[in-house]
Parts: C-alpha cells; structure tokens; sequence
C-alpha cells in the first residue's frame, strides 16, 4: 500500500469517484474521458463514463511464470502434464505518463524488469505486457467482481457464463461422447474445434487477448477474487478492452477488431441443405422423393463426390482427397451436377486438409515439400487420423496452398461444386516442422484460419459475386474475416447433455458471443447412434428454427432414423422446411444486418436483456433475432417445457396466446409445435406454414 501512496504522491490529478469500488490512490484520463484508476489494494480500474469496466484483481496485475511440462498427442487431441512452474511475481516501481496512455513499472520477487502499457483509443483500450527477460507463460490477472460474467469463449458446448470454471483453450477435436471416460478419445466438457481468447462481460465490456498461443482459464476457481489467464507465450502480451453501450454493442466491436464472415447467398437460407449421396442413381431417386414429399431444400449436399470409404468400426465415410470419383460413384460428375441445378437445386461437397498416402496427392506434396516434417526424423510427420497413418497441409507454405486452391479450383469451375463444407483443420502437430519457420504451437490455433482463407481465396476468385457457400466446423480468433458459416460439430446422435442434441444450442449462443452470427447444425448429430424417431423429429424442429437448415446421414448411416423413415417424418419434415423457408426473408435480413454489427441470429436473452439477470444462466433456448423466441425440446419424452420470457409480450405461436413478461411459463410442446413466442404481435402466417 505504500509504494501506491508514493506515486500518488508525484502525480497530480489523483481523485476519488463514488462509482469505484476501492480507496483510489491514483487516477489518471486516457482519452474521450475514460479513466485508469489504481485502488489501494493495487489493483487496476478502467472507469468508462463513470462506470467500472475492466478491474484487475487485488495485488499484482499479471505474473511472468516459467512453466516446464510434457506434452502427449492423439487424434487430434492433447494433454499436458506440469512438472514444475515458477511464478515471477511484480511489484509497482513507477509510472510515466505518455501522449496517449500509462506506463506503469516493475520489478518481479526474482530481479525481473517489467512494464504493463496501458492506452486508449476510439473506443478501445488496450493493456499491453512486455518485459526484459522472456518466460514460458504471461498471465493476466482480472477481478472477479461479483456482478461480473464471463461469456464467450469461442465454441462451448455446456455452461455458457463459466465464472467459477476452469479450462484451456486450444483447437482440437471436440471428442466423442466428451464424457471424460478417455481423454484421447472422448473428450470433455472443454474439448472444442473453436475455442477463442475472448469473453464477453454483461455489463457492457468484452476482453479479447491477443494470441495465437494456448491459454488455460481460471475464472476464480483457485482464488475467488481473481481470473487468471494464463498464456503459452513469452512477452510481449496483448489485451484488447472493447467498450459498449450494452453487450450488442461490444459484439459489434469485436466484429470491427477481428473481422466478419462473409454473408451466405439467399438460396443457402430459404430451403433445407438435404444430404445426398451414395452415386448418381441414389441421389437423383432421392431428389425425387423430396419433391414427392413437398420438401422445401434449396441445396444438396454430396459429401461423397471424392468417393467412399468405411470409416474406422465401421460407418459411411468419405476419402479425403480433392478430386471427383467419377469411376464409381460419379461417371459424368459435371454433367450430373448441371443436371441437379437445371432442377434449381444447389450442389455442394466437402473438403479437408488432410493428405492421405495411399491416395492422390501425397507423392506431389512430399516431393514439393507441402507437408510438415517431424523435429526429430526430418521426414514427413505422420500420425494416427481419421483412416490411419496420414497427415495435414502445412498451409504455411506458398507451395502447397497453390497446389491445393489448384484442385479446388477444378471442383467449381469444371466439377460444378457451389460450395463445400471445409471440415477439420485441429489436427496439426504442436511440434511440427513447417515451410514458414514459424513456431508450430502458435501456427496450430491459426490453422483453421489457414485452411478456411485458403478456400475463401478461390471462391472470392471464381464467383466474385459471392455466389457460394462454405460452412466450417474449426476456428480460433481471426477466422472470422474469412469464414461464411460455422456448424457445431459432430454431436452424437442422441439426447445426453454431454455431447448430444441439449450442446447445439450452448455452441450457437457462444458462437454468436464470439462474434460468429452464421451458424448450423447437423441434423440429427453425426457421431454414436443410430438415431431414434423422437430424436430425429426433435432435431429437426431445431434445424428449422436455425438460421440454416441442414441434413446429416451421420456415421451410421444405414442404420440412423432419418427424414424419409416412415411418413410421419417425412410429412414432420416438410412442414418444419415450410416453417424455415416462411423464416427465410426475416433470417437474410438478420444475417444482412450482422455485415455492420455482427448481432448473433441466434441470440442469448441476456444481449437482449443484460440488466434482467434471470435470462443470464439461460442455455436451453434463444431469441431468433429480435421478434422471435425460441425454447426447443431437447430432451426424451418431453411434451411440455417451461420457457422465460423477458420483458414485453410474448405471442404463443401455435396457439395465439398472450403473455406479459418477464416471466416463466409452461407450454404443451407436441411434436410439430416447438415453443414458439412472437413479440408484441400473432404470426398466423408462421403457424399455416408449419402445419
């Protein structure tokens, strides 16, 4: 407390507020009126309009650790253990005032020199750590005020506020079942393919820490005062403070900080995406059974236009390769796909980095040098994947993406793809060797940038006019500027909390937090299975009230429910694509609107309503956009659910009931009328529609 004192005592300016918390011994104005604020405990506030935003914790605001661990790999995941870790704790020494900010000086318990730059400009401050001496780890330290949140975080698939958790971020697989029971298998609770450093705080601020480098979280588990981030990097260390009137409006800057993905054309929004695929007869059949069945699907997808494979245990599986399997399952591919769009369908495929050597295009790659090599051998660096023994692109190299963007090249302009779903980019080597020389630890969580750039070079190059459609399932910070749409994953096909139907809606809300507003699902999961009727008729109501509407096979295909099982479903599929398409022109006018804000589609209540705290722990339902709300059912045998409506009134769509909130209610939720509520006005035109 006396080193604060000393400093007060040479800066002018020093001053009290009514709206900060602690005794303040030092303040000092930024620009447009914001204000650093030191407190006696030593902690740091940034005062905005003369409220609190960001606070670091009592003491030291960050530490310099030196951390030494193993690391172990597989399929697609990891692990670390620590074997020891020494934390370089700061004292304050001294302050200099600059044009546009605060440096503040200090010395660690070991003779460490260190500074922590703090600056403010157009609506954003940022907090910058740097020092003399690199260590393995920088960790910030927030407070955990107790009105404080944390949303965000990228891709989360449970808890969406994870105050009092703690978790590492890192692109991996997401697992599974993600039930914990085998960590290189299944997963966890914080496996995820689109983690990201950034959490947004209700009260109208959003913190987004600048790299590319694992982070583990501790949001005031260990002590309940503070919210470590630690970082896998060596100083210098970046974090981005972005201010708002209201959590939509920090969305809206971190949309203008990272970057926006790029809007999905009109087609893509008003029908289902139908899987479609096992050869020209099996899908020109099928296309007959949607129309038979007066489905509205404005695009198909033929996953398997690269061929088939069986995936490992068994299930339908597709080979990884950027080339049309026109022997087998496609003679004449460019010719059936102009056919299918002659019919006004779409035609899309699917794409991934990885390279497989008992396929094309390893023996060019090698040869060319387009593949990561092993630290110890030099040679190319191979793991256990999907088929077996293969690896991924090293996308840092000129050579490669040529090479690639080559044959994607070929699937748009000769083939006829309009698109593709750009699946994986987890899976390369924290220790990997790569064409750039850069570390791949870092180059690890850009990846999936890498790879979706990548993509997005060639469809900006052969339809200009953004004509096109791509989904990916990976994603880190920075993604954004040049991705089109997000799916949650491989979610089992099934109704368990861990990994199944209730994590899609939690993955869309964090998404949408995150600064991703184009998001999809599969229906009805990928994963485990088979599905069952219920499971498939629940899943399909989700997708409908979704921005994109999309069919999946799954693993197990052959024995999955699927739309064209009995009637009932089929008649149970056409009317929710009716209801979907009937959304169509109310979902492109979101999704235009989210170019400038980056506004989720779909929406957590709490964006809507941050001061009523009883919409902040909900997870299980969402505003589409700003006039509907959503409650899916989510779970087995559940025919009526309870649903929170916030302030104003709320219109029961199946049945034009009217109720004034906040408040909750119980609904009668059958098969075919998932909660529904309208704002301030009846939607018959929504309630013929899914008839």
């Amino acid at each position: 407390m006396t080193r604060w004192f000393w400093i007060a005592a040479l800066l002018t300016g020093c001053g009290s507020d009514a709206s900060k918390d602690g005794d303040v011994v030092s303040e000092w104005t930024l620009a447009d009126g914001v204000e650093l604020v030191a407190e006696d405990d030593g902690s740091l506030v940034i005062v905005v309009d003369g409220e609190r935003s960001l606070a670091t914790a009592p003491g030291a605001p960050f530490l310099l650790r030196d951390v030494e661990e193993t690391t172990e790999a597989a399929i697609g995941m990891w692990r670390f253990e620590r074997t020891a870790e020494i934390d370089h704790t700061p004292s304050l020494d001294g302050v200099t005032t600059t044009g546009d900010g605060v440096a503040l000086s200090y010395t660690t318990d070991t003779g460490l020199s260190a500074t922590l730059s703090v600056t403010h400009s157009a609506g954003i401050t940022r907090l910058a750590i740097a020092s003399d001496t690199d260590t393995s780890a920088v960790v910030f330290r927030a407070a955990c005020d107790d009105d404080g949140s944390f949303f965000g975080w990228g891709e989360q698939y449970g808890s969406l506020n994870r105050k009092g958790e703690q978790f590492p971020l890192l692109v991996s697989e997401q697992g599974i079942g993600r039930d914990d029971s085998s960590w290189s298998f299944s997963g966890n609770a914080n496996t995820t393919y689109f983690p990201m450093p950034w959490y947004l705080d209700a009260r109208g601020f959003g913190v987004l820490i600048d790299t590319d480098h694992r982070t583990h979280l501790d949001l005031c588990v260990a002590d309940p005062e503070v919210a470590a981030i630690e970082v896998m990097q060596a100083v210098p260390l970046q974090l981005t403070v972005l201010h708002g009137d209201g959590p939509l409006e920090v969305i809206a800057a971190l949309g203008n900080e990272v970057g926006r993905p790029a809007m999905p054309p009109d087609w893509a929004w008003e029908g289902a995406w139908m899987c479609a695929q096992g050869g020209t007869d099996v899908v020109r059949a099928l296309v007959e059974d949607i129309e038979a069945a007066g489905i509205v699907a404005s695009t198909l997808w033929v996953q398997d236009w690269t061929g088939r494979r069986e995936n490992p245990g068994g299930g339908y599986g597709v080979q990884y390769r950027w080339v049309a399997d026109e022997v087998e399952l496609y003679p004449d591919i460019a010719d059936f796909f102009a056919e299918l769009k002659a019919g006004g369908y779409r035609v899309v495929g699917y794409v991934n980095p990885f390279v497989d050597p008992i396929l094309d295009h390893w023996g060019d790659m090698e040869a060319g040098g387009m593949l990561p090599l092993h630290p110890a051998t030099g040679e190319v660096y191979t793991f256990v994947g999907p088929r077996g023994s293969m690896t991924t692109a090293d996308l840092t190299s000129e050579a490669a993406r040529t090479y690639i963007k080559g044959h994607l090249r070929a699937a748009v302009v000769d083939v006829g793809l309009d698109g593709w779903m750009a699946d994986f980019a987890e899976w390369l080597p924290l220790d990997a060797q790569l064409a750039s020389g850069e570390d791949a630890a870092a180059v690890h969580n850009r990846y999936p940038e890498l790879w979706q750039e990548l993509t997005r070079e060639v469809m900006d190059e052969v339809r200009p006019d953004g004509d096109w459609l791509m989904y990916a399932r990976s994603g880190w910070t920075g993604v954004h500027r040049v991705a089109m749409i997000h799916w949650n994953g491989d979610q089992e096909a099934d109704f368990e909390e861990t990994d199944g139907l209730p994590t899609v809606v939690p993955a869309m809300l964090s998404l949408g937090m995150s600064g991703q507003p184009y998001v999809t699902h599969d229906i009805a999961g990928f994963s485990g299975g088979p599905s069952t009727k219920e499971l498939y008729l629940r899943w399909t109501e989700l997708g409908a009230l979704s921005p994109f509407m999309r069919t999946h096979d799954g693993n197990e295909r052959d024995e999955n429910w699927r739309w064209d099982a009995d009637a009932e479903t089929t008649a149970h599929f056409a009317a929710m694509s009716r209801l979907h398409a009937a959304l169509a022109p109310e979902l492109i006018a979101l999704g235009q609107a989210a170019q400038s804000t980056s506004a989720p589609i779909v929406r957590h209540l709490m964006l809507a309503f941050p001061e009523d705290e009883e919409t902040h722990a909900i997870q299980d339902q969402y505003l589409l956009g700003t006039e509907l709300l959503v409650a899916p059912v989510l779970h087995e045998g559940v025919t009526a659910r309870d649903a929170y409506l916030p302030d104003g009134t709320w219109v029961h769509v199946w049945t034009g009931d009217s109720y004034t909130g906040p408040t909750w209610v119980t609904v009668d939720s059958p098969i075919g009328e998932p909660p529904l509520f309208s704002k301030d006005v009846d939607r018959p035109d929504l309630r013929a529609a899914g008839e």
